[in-house]
């Protein structure tokens, strides 16, 4: 590994830990010439997943996208960052199990499948978003699927 302060190629690992839920190392560095320490990261090189998007684009999957929006459909609400952290951890290893691509509306369905459990208010705000609810009609009508589930 080059040390990051004088380029020389020659370092040792002075310390090793897991890191990301056992997804990723850290190693603490020590640069052989300069002796000067530095931390590197090692984390596993997966193969990209794409998300093929309704109008048939097809984007690189992002954690961060899908966590924000279930972030905004419990805004305001008692759900728990732990609780929005696993729900987005949980979607996410399902999409990578899934193959190299998945649909947005397989992931839509996900998060509706998990925010119904964590939360009814953020589950139906979600899918009012999700599933483009034009009138009250559709809106009343999703209301009466999850009252009848019950």
């Amino acid at each position: 590994m080059k040390c990051v302060f004088c380029g020389c190629e020659e370092s040792r690992v002075i310390d090793s830990r897991s890191v990301e839920d056992g997804n990723a190392i850290r190693r603490r560095r020590e640069c052989e010439k300069c002796g000067r320490r530095f931390t590197t990261y090692e984390k596993v090189d997966t193969i990209p997943l794409m998300v093929v998007k309704k109008d048939k684009r097809r984007e690189p999957f992002d954690s961060e996208k899908l966590r924000q929006g279930i972030l905004k459909a419990c805004e305001k609400r008692p759900v728990s960052m732990s609780a929005i952290d696993e729900l987005t951890d949980r979607i996410e290893m399902k999409a990578y199990a899934s193959d190299q691509e998945i649909t947005s509306a397989e992931i839509g369905e996900m998060v509706m499948d998990g925010l119904k459990e964590l939360d009814k208010v953020s589950y139906v705000r979600f899918a009012s978003v999700y599933r483009q609810f034009t009138d009250l009609e559709n809106f009343i009508e999703e209301l009466n699927k999850l009252l009848n589930n019950r």
